[in-house]
């Protein structure tokens, strides 16, 4: 059974919208524990729901995507966002500025 912020983390990832992401540390924060963005990672590493729980949308807070991605590899989740219209920089970070889901709150 899930601890009660890990339950916290998916509620908040499940509200990330389509074509938007948000970083593991606003997760950790919205989730009620500010210093916690390991513990997102961790959690989304495990997600029960993958399909449900849209873990591809939360990156490193510069923008980069986690070499590790659980459920395929940095590419799989690269492919993922852009079949959501999530824009890249010419280096393969996220563009913020046009896809941050936080951005300006």
């Amino acid at each position: 059974m899930a601890s009660p912020f890990t339950q916290r983390i998916y509620e908040v990832v499940k509200q990330i919208p389509c074509g938007k992401v948000a970083s593991y540390g606003q997760v950790a924060m919205l989730a009620g524990n500010p210093r916690g963005a390991r513990g997102v990672g961790f959690a989304l590493h495990r997600n029960p729901q993958p399909g449900v729980i849209p873990c591809h949308r939360v990156v490193f807070r510069d923008g980069s995507l986690c070499s590790g991605f659980a459920f395929g590899g940095e590419g799989e989740q690269r492919r993922l966002l852009e079949e959501e219209g999530v824009s890249f920089l010419p280096d393969g970070r996220v563009d913020l500025e046009r896809c941050s889901w936080l951005l300006g709150r």
